[in-house]
């Protein structure tokens, strides 16, 4: 397994591997103590909690066609900001794993803002 900061700093691999392995998983995401984990085929990204500056889910509505009329899949994202703006968007199982996800960070990240930025902060998101 290969680890990537999407911030900076490149960390110790043992260090890594072990608060992975028992890092609480939530779909592609795992909660360390000290970093997010993001699963990407055959590669984590990691992301330190010192880094978070915003977290907010964002639902993408997915027009779908099917044989009894038409419809929309929700699709659920976790976004990750930091000082530079959107550090990474993932998706998630879906709204019940991104409601609970986003207490643990809340828990973890006391720090970090969380919710949609409002329009006047440049971000449209």
């Amino acid at each position: 397994m290969k680890f990537l900061p999407l911030t900076a700093e490149v960390e110790n691999r043992e260090e890594l591997t072990s608060e992975y392995k028992a890092a609480r998983e939530i779909g592609k995401v795992r909660l360390g103590e000290l970093r997010l984990f993001l699963r990407t085929g055959l590669s984590v990204h990691y992301i330190p909690y010192r880094d978070v500056r915003r977290c907010f889910r964002r639902v993408q509505l997915i027009p779908a066609k099917m044989c009894c009329g038409r419809g929309d899949f929700e699709i659920e994202n976790l976004v990750v900001c930091g000082d530079a703006g959107e550090i990474a968007q993932v998706q998630l199982p879906g709204t019940k794993a991104a409601k609970i996800l986003m207490e643990e960070l809340e828990r973890l990240i006391p720090e970090a803002e969380f919710g949609k930025p409002a329009a006047s902060e440049g971000n449209n998101a």
